[in-house]
């Protein structure tokens, strides 16, 4: 399970932050966990997506090592999320060191 403030990557919106997890009422009438994602590129692109049973693909960014291998072998054919996935690992990874 993700954590409030995660930054991972979402098939659907690409690198996001989890801005909050919050409880809403299913179709069927239950209460259910959320998480409240938000895009870190478009701001306005946010998705509510259950914590349990979602169908979309969620998971943790790629590692440095995986953005490096991945920018000097398959970037030319990597779809644009995966592109900005790649950018902003190496990105942040930079932006670390000068800490």
């Amino acid at each position: 399970m993700f954590q409030k403030n995660d930054i991972i990557f979402s098939e659907t919106l690409g690198v996001c932050k989890i801005t909050n997890i919050t409880k809403l009422t299913g179709n069927r009438g239950g209460v259910y966990d959320y998480y409240v994602l938000k895009s870190v590129f478009n701001k306005e692109k946010v998705s509510y997506i259950p914590v349990e049973n979602h169908k979309v693909n969620l998971r943790n960014l790629i590692t440095y090592e995986e953005a490096v291998k991945m920018k000097e072998t398959s970037y030319d054919k990597a779809d644009e999320n995966i592109k900005k996935e790649i950018d902003y690992v190496l990105t942040e990874k930079k932006t670390e060191k000068k800490k």
